[in-house]
């Protein structure tokens, strides 16, 4: 697990006890795990002893990491303080990203970038419908979304701090910030005097949500499913399929990675894309709280709240 933001130090032809700068190696921190379980009872902050530096290898000083649904889900990997890799496996970042999105960059905003890119051909004034749009890749959407000039519809679950919520994902650029329960209801007619139906729909959810924000798809339209928040199955009615045509897919970001593993160009593209978009002020970190390595069993429970809004960041 390596999605986060760092400081590098080439390896090649350096002593194998310190970097290329001349400093020592301090103690290597990582969050590890020995079997799975519910995450703050399995993980545990350890020593590492890190890999000797070859030729080719880059010793990395990590600066900062975000806890993202996936990584609760699965736990498979580990946050840690550095570590060494093969140097084709990097891709350096431009020094005036902020360290926040740097660390939130290779996952959520990837995420968003390829959805939108890779299943519909989508045009200024087009729309995108899209459930959990209050969590990372959400909040992405909506800004990628609005720098290109596509319309976005954002479905959030009901809770006590909504109107604070709609206004903050308003200032991000949404278009229509409504609850899943509105979906159901007549007043979506009015959302689409002015917009037009949507091309694509971006699960995160399952269940009622994503029959329901399905209804809404044009005929021909893609809902492309990349998380279950809910642990319900996606239901589609027979009759999206017959008389509406509609697509359904399925997209994990690790997996276009291994897909694209020789496709470097798509890569830099995508990159250099995200990173223009950060640094004209278009693309934003999501909400996050920072929190010291040491206090990771809290970032873990919190991270696992319903209705948490704000991505949890390790600083390491």
């Amino acid at each position: 697990m390596q999605r986060a933001a760092a400081r590098v130090l080439r390896g090649a032809r350096t002593p194998p006890a310190r970097a290329r700068s001349g400093t020592a190696r301090g103690p290597v921190l990582g969050l590890v795990y020995e079997r799975h379980g519910e995450p703050e009872g399995v993980v545990q902050l350890k020593d590492i002893e890190l890999a000797k530096l070859g030729d080719s290898d880059v010793h990395v000083k990590m600066l900062a990491a975000p806890i993202n649904p996936a990584d609760i889900n699965m736990i498979q990997g580990t946050w840690r303080t550095q570590g060494v890799f093969p140097e084709e496996m990097l891709l350096k970042v431009p020094s005036n990203i902020p360290v926040l999105c740097a660390a939130t960059l290779s996952v959520n905003p990837c995420t968003a970038f390829r959805m939108l890119a890779d299943f519909e051909t989508l045009a200024p004034g087009d729309s995108v419908i899209q459930n959990a749009a209050n969590s990372g890749v959400g909040q992405a959407v909506i800004q990628i979304a609005k720098a290109s000039g596509i319309k976005t519809i954002n479905v959030v679950r009901d809770r006590p701090d909504l109107p604070k919520l709609v206004e903050r994902l308003m200032a991000l650029g949404a278009d229509h910030v409504i609850t899943e329960e509105m979906l159901r209801k007549p007043e979506m007619k009015e959302i689409f005097k002015s917009i037009p139906k949507p091309r694509l729909a971006l699960n995160c959810v399952g269940g009622k949500s994503t029959t329901e924000m399905l209804r809404h798809l044009q005929p021909k339209g893609t809902m492309v499913t990349y998380g279950g928040m809910a642990k319900q199955p996606v239901m589609v009615p027979v009759s999206a399929f017959i008389f509406r045509d509609v697509r359904l897919r399925g997209f994990w970001m690790t997996q276009w990675r291994k897909e694209h593993a020789q496709d470097q160009e798509s890569l830099t593209t995508m990159m250099d894309t995200l990173y223009q978009l950060i640094q004209r002020g278009q693309l934003t970190v999501p909400a996050c709280t920072e929190v010291p390595l040491q206090d990771y069993k809290a970032a873990l429970e919190n991270a696992m709240k319903p209705f948490m809004s704000s991505k949890q960041i390790l600083l390491l």
